[in-house]
């Protein structure tokens, strides 16, 4: 877990150093994209998902449809062609959260166990029960980035 997580953070770090902003820290990405695929940059497009953040079609429109630097979002495979990019797939997710941002576990405070939860359940759906196997790998990545703190 931990090498899966050091990854995670190497891969994501550069966003931070090119400004791509949104309200999601490099390492809540991290493990966000630790529990949804376990940030397997080898993954494309299978069924309705794309990438190692697993985004749809519609989570990506949502997000405002980013793309890649000189594509347009109106062309063919665009969709396909940022979010099997690891960097265009981070700013989505994080324009995505900046959308959807709420409390959804009524804990009083908007936080990275809330982003994971938007993430996997969506914007209006986050109040329900996360899926166990993806709620494990979340808390697992959390509790070794605050140990590692």
């Amino acid at each position: 877990m931990v090498p899966a997580l050091l990854l995670a953070l190497a891969l994501f770090a550069p966003l931070a150093a090119a400004q791509q902003t949104g309200p999601l820290s490099v390492e809540c990405l991290g493990c966000i994209c630790e529990a949804v695929s376990n940030c397997n940059r080898t993954l494309t497009c299978s069924g309705d998902v794309c990438g190692l953040f697993r985004i749809t079609w519609a989570y990506w429109s949502d997000a405002g449809k980013p793309v890649l630097q000189g594509d347009n979002p109106g062309a063919d495979g665009a969709y396909a062609r940022c979010t099997v990019d690891p960097y265009c797939a981070a700013l989505t997710v994080q324009q995505y959260m900046t959308k959807y941002s709420q409390d959804c576990n009524q804990d009083g405070q908007v936080d990275c166990t809330d982003f994971a939860r938007i993430h996997r359940l969506g914007g209006y759906g986050c109040g329900a029960p996360l899926d166990p196997v993806y709620e494990q790998k979340f808390v697992t990545c959390i509790n070794h980035v605050q140990t590692l703190g």
